[in-house]
Formats: C-alpha cells, sequence, structure tokens
C-alpha cells in the first residue's frame, strides 16, 4: 500500500506543477559502422551466433565491436525459449559497447510492449520457466486462492481449479510479472528504451514509420508514446495494491475491469482518479495497428499509396531511410524496397517458428552488406518482390507467371458456384488455377489491359493476366489465388481490421484506378482479399476502358485522393506510352479516352 500512496502522491503533485519537456537522445552521427538485427523471439543461440559473424560479438560472449552501435530492432520476446537470457547478453553489452566507445540501443518492439502491459498471448512456458526459481509457494497459493474466489467456489480450491491454474499461469509466471512491472529489472530496462533512433541518417524502428509519425516527430514517439506506455505499466502496480487488478488479468481485460470497478467506502482518495487515467492510457496509439511498434504499411502498402507518406515520415524525423523489423520477410532475407528507402531486417530468427534464420545489416558509410548466423560470408540486401496483386507462392515473378499462362498446358475445364470458368495450367513443374474470360469485344482485352496498368503504375493489386484462347474462344487467362475472401463475406464477418496495408488506403487507391478505367462493374464480388494479410486484390474487369471520358456514376461524388503518388505515377503515363503498352488491348478510341481521364485526375 505505501507504493500505492506514493504513486497518488506523484499523481497529484503532477497535476500542480506545470509539465517539463525531458528528450533523450534518439539522433546520433558519425557512427563509422552499424550493426542491426531483429525479431529475435528467444531465439538465444541464433541471436549469439548472428552477432559473432557480425563482429560485435567474441567467443567469451563479451563485446568485440569497438565504436560500432548495435540495433536491436526489438521483439527480443516471446516464442521462444531464450528471451531472458538474450535481454541479460544484451544488458551486459550495452555496458561493455559503452566502455569502448560504442552504443547498444535496443528499441521498444510489439512483444516488449505486450510482455509490459499484460498482454502474454505469446509467452512460452519456457519464458516463465526462467523465472520459476524466483517464486515462492506462497505467492502463487495466495493468488490461487484469489483465482477460486473469481471463479465462485466458496473458497474451495478443488483439483481442478488447481489444474486450471496451472495451465493457465504455470510456473514462474508470477514472477515474470514482477520482473516486468515498472520497477522490475526488465521492466525498467525495456521502459528506458526509445522507439525510434536515428543514426548517421537511417532510422530504425520496429513496425514501421506510419503517417502518425509525420505529425508528431521524435519527440512525439520518444516522449509522448513511451511516455504514455510507462505511465500505463506505473499505474498497474498501485491498481493491483488497491485489489482492483491482478498479475493475472490480460491487457485486454483491464477496460472491463476498470469500468465495472465499484469503490469502497474506505477507498484512498484519488482511486478512481488514476483509474480514470488508466483507462485513457490504455487508448493511447502505443498500441494501435498505425502506431511504430505495430504498423506493416511500410512492407504491404503500394508504392504509390506508400512513398510519398514515407517520405513525409522521413522527413519528419531527419532520415533520409528506415529499417524495420516486425514482418518476416520473404524468402527469410534482407531486403530493400522504395529503391532503399526501406530496409526490412525481420528474417524470421526463430527458425522452428518461421523457417529463416539470424541475418544482420551492417551500415558502413554508403556500403550496406548482410551477414547470417552460419557464416560471415558478405552479401547483400536483395530487392523487395513485388507482389503484383497476387502470384504463385507469392515468389513466382510476374514474368515467369506469365509465361506459364501463355504457355502452360490447360486442363481441368469446370465451373465454379459463381459461374466464372476455371483452368488448370501446367509446365510439368507447377500448376496453377486460372480463370478463363471470353472475349466479347473483338477490339478489346479489359482485363489484360487493367493487369498491364496496374503494372506500369506499381498498384500490385490486378493478378496476372494474359491473352489466351480456351477452344474456339479468345480471351483471357487471370491468375486465381487461393483462398481469397470477396467484400460481401469479409464486411459480413466483420474482418480485415488487421490488415497488413489499413483498408481505407487501399480502398482509395482503388476508387481512383476504377476512375481511370472507367470501371462500372465493380462489385463486392469483384473486390476480394487475401486473407493471410488482407491484401486488395482485384478482379473482374470485363466492364472497365469505356470510351467515356468521364466518371464511372457510382464514383461520380467520391472525393479521391490523388495524392503526390498518384500524380508522379499517373504524369508517367504519357500519350506515348498509352500507345506502346495497350495498342492490341484497347482501341484508339479507349486509349484516348484513358488518356483523358488520366488528364482529369491530374487537374484534380
Amino acid at each position: 500500500m505505501t507504493r500505492y500512496l506514493t504513486r497518488l502522491a506523484a499523481l497529484f503533485l503532477a497535476c500542480s506543477l506545470p509539465l517539463a519537456a525531458v528528450a533523450g537522445q534518439w539522433q546520433y552521427s558519425g557512427a563509422e559502422r552499424i550493426v542491426a538485427v531483429s525479431d529475435i523471439h528467444g531465439a538465444y543461440d541464433a541471436m549469439v551466433a548472428t552477432l559473432q559473424n557480425a563482429e560485435v560479438l567474441d567467443e567469451e560472449l563479451g563485446w568485440s565491436g569497438g565504436a560500432t552501435h548495435l540495433v536491436i530492432v526489438g521483439d527480443i520476446l516471446d516464442r521462444g525459449p531464450d528471451s531472458r537470457e538474450a535481454m541479460d547478453l544484451l544488458m551486459q553489452l550495452e555496458q561493455e559497447a559503452e566502455a569502448a566507445g560504442g552504443m547498444v540501443h535496443v528499441l521498444i518492439g510489439n512483444h516488449e510492449a505486450m510482455n509490459l502491459i499484460g498482454d502474454l498471448r505469446y509467452v512460452s512456458r519456457e519464458e516463465f520457466a526462467d523465472f520459476a526459481a524466483e517464486e515462492t509457494d506462497e505467492e502463487r497459493e495466495r493468488w490461487l486462492a484469489e483465482f477460486a474466489r473469481r471463479k465462485d467456489e466458496g473458497g474451495d480450491i478443488s483439483d481442478e481449479v488447481r489444474r486450471e491454474f496451472d495451465e493457465r499461469f504455470p510456473a514462474g509466471f508470477f514472477a515474470h510479472r514482477r520482473e516486468f512491472e515498472a520497477d522490475g529489472k526488465y521492466g525498467a530496462w525495456l521502459l528506458s528504451q526509445p522507439v525510434v533512433v536515428v543514426i548517421n541518417g537511417t532510422a530504425f524502428v520496429h513496425g514501421g514509420l506510419s503517417p502518425m509519425i509525420a505529425d508528431i516527430g521524435l519527440d512525439g514517439v520518444n516522449g509522448t508514446l513511451a511516455g504514455e506506455l510507462e505511465e500505463y505499466i506505473e499505474n498497474l502496480e498501485p491498481l493491483v495494491d488497491a485489489g482492483v487488478l491482478t498479475p493475472m488479468d490480460s491487457f485486454y481485460a483491464h477496460p472491463r475491469i476498470l469500468q465495472d470497478y465499484m469503490p469502497s467506502v474506505d477507498a484512498e482518495a484519488g482511486l478512481m482518479d488514476l483509474i480514470a487515467e488508466t483507462q485513457e492510457l490504455a487508448e493511447s496509439d502505443v498500441h494501435a495497428p498505425e502506431g511504430p511498434l505495430w504498423y506493416r504499411g511500410n512492407v504491404a502498402c503500394c508504392r504509390i499509396v506508400e512513398e510519398e507518406r514515407l517520405q513525409a515520415a522521413l522527413d519528419a524525423i531527419g532520415a533520409t531511410r528506415v529499417v524495420i523489423g516486425h514482418t518476416p520477410t520473404q524468402g527469410r532475407r534482407i531486403l530493400e524496397r522504395f529503391d532503399g528507402d526501406i530496409i526490412e531486417v525481420d528474417t524470421g530468427m526463430l527458425s522452428e517458428r518461421y523457417g529463416g534464420t539470424g541475418n544482420a545489416l551492417i551500415i558502413e558509410g554508403d556500403r550496406l552488406a548482410v551477414v547470417n548466423e552460419n557464416s560471415r560470408e558478405v552479401m547483400s540486401p536483395q530487392p523487395h518482390p513485388r507482389q503484383v496483386g497476387s502470384r504463385p507462392g507469392g515468389f513466382l515473378s510476374a514474368e515467369a507467371t506469365e509465361a506459364l499462362l501463355t504457355s502452360g498446358e490447360i486442363s481441368n475445364e469446370r465451373e465454379d458456384a459463381a459461374g466464372r470458368t476455371i483452368v488448370t495450367v501446367s509446365d510439368g513443374t507447377r500448376s496453377i488455377d486460372a480463370v478463363f474470360v471470353k472475349r466479347e469485344n473483338k477490339e478489346t482485352y479489359p482485363d489484360v489491359a487493367a493487369y498491364r496498368l496496374d503494372r506500369l503504375l506499381e498498384l500490385d493489386m490486378v493478378p496476372v493476366t494474359v491473352k489466351r484462347s480456351l477452344g474456339r474462344h479468345d480471351g483471357s487467362l487471370q491468375f486465381l489465388p487461393p483462398k481469397l475472401m470477396n467484400e460481401q463475406e469479409r464486411s459480413e464477418g466483420g474482418r480485415g481490421g488487421s490488415a497488413n496495408c489499413p483498408l481505407p488506403e487501399q480502398w482509395s487507391a482503388m476508387y481512383v484506378f476504377d476512375v481511370l478505367i472507367f470501371n462500372e462493374g465493380r462489385t463486392p464480388e469483384r473486390i476480394t482479399y487475401r486473407t493471410d494479410d488482407w491484401q486488395l486484390i482485384l478482379v473482374g474487369h470485363d466492364r472497365a476502358f469505356d470510351k467515356s471520358k468521364d466518371r464511372p456514376r457510382h464514383l461520380e461524388d467520391v472525393e479521391l485522393d490523388v495524392g503526390d503518388g498518384w500524380k508522379t505515377a499517373l504524369a508517367a503515363l504519357t500519350d506515348d506510352v498509352i500507345e506502346r503498352e495497350f495498342d492490341g488491348l484497347l482501341d484508339k478510341r479507349r486509349r484516348a479516352a484513358l488518356a483523358a481521364r488520366r488528364d482529369a485526375l491530374l487537374a484534380d
């Protein structure tokens, strides 16, 4: 209770005094060498091997990096067995690096924040077990009694209740929670770390630089957002002391418990103020999908949508590029996107979960290099492969998919529930399903034209589509991705909130695209999604590319977001490009109408 009263006194004092701005050092220059690794997830051995091959850790597990800046781009914790060992080593290296003239920057990732706030969905039993020696029998019996009371067992602790308690809160659980409190060994350490650092003009952040960053800058991220996370954690302990919460309560249960709490007549003054403050802090942007710990748009949103927003965020924090983790890379290699403005370093180090290995990004001047946990052989970051709507396995290039659809053997013709003609196309090695669309107008191939335009714009929403005949009928074949869900099914199920690229941003791009191609056939059934990441996949363009120079009627009053990304892409779609790329796909009048609609969007 003493700590509770101390916290209340501090709260009242803060309310009565003017706020003081305290800024940490989040920008560094003059670093000769930077090493970055990400998403360790308890894979201690892989982390050690990676750091040794990056020459910042010696065989005795001491710092050997000299003046190197080592950046851990978040997510040390969860899923794997040895998170505590990884944290202990990094805490040791912080001190040793500083003594040698280097630095270790440990960034808060979403899984660090989750452990701090009590979202323990991904903590492995092995992680809890590492704290079991510091947990007493008396402590467990205390919380077991509270668990039984909440189950309305009349104070009796049956074998069934005990088994459920031990299953939900395994040995080490309560010691783990103590160590992640604001004044616990790991809680205090993590809360002292930043969310974003900028070193030699390169920003490092776990999730990504969302549009939010352009508005709040470095002070907003490392000051306001990180401060709100710290305040939330600091509030939990006095709320537990007061009997409002328990360590067993999940972060997602906190709002309901706080809302329903009824104070006793002898409740301490200020308790309800503390509850109200905590409720507000639970809604902080630090927990939001568009916040820097969770945002995936840098990886998932197409260039035409994301590049402009990324540049605004970079400008706001004085950086020229960003290094991010959080989203495992395709091929589990370190990747570059947007001509190197984005570098993705989450290579799935926890191999049994993600199938990858540890990789370290090394920055020395203008040179970027990569070393792997299994070798000191120096490699280079690889280009991020474009999604191109969707394609087989996510790795087959657009060109290879086009070749397969164009020349592969067609078999297994059938009709699906929607009345579409589905075929299987094979080259003897790969087999994929595709939709055949019969050509209705001898002067146009609208589905092929839509795919061609998607490629030119780098919109990446239309699946690979080629000219192809089926029997006596000319038409097109379009790759059919597996496990798609259409808009009607998605909206009825209330799904898609976890989309890697936020759905409103994808829809906004779809509206501009449909105006450009004068698409009157966009129905909920022709708006589909990959359900693993809710990437928008646009299909069914047989009613597109009319000769009209206006908008489709259903989009006449829609406010379009034609930002700089769109303007750059549309300006590159010159008359010469339209003639060259769409001759044979659209007749002359339709090509002229496309150019006129382009001009209208540029003038909008």
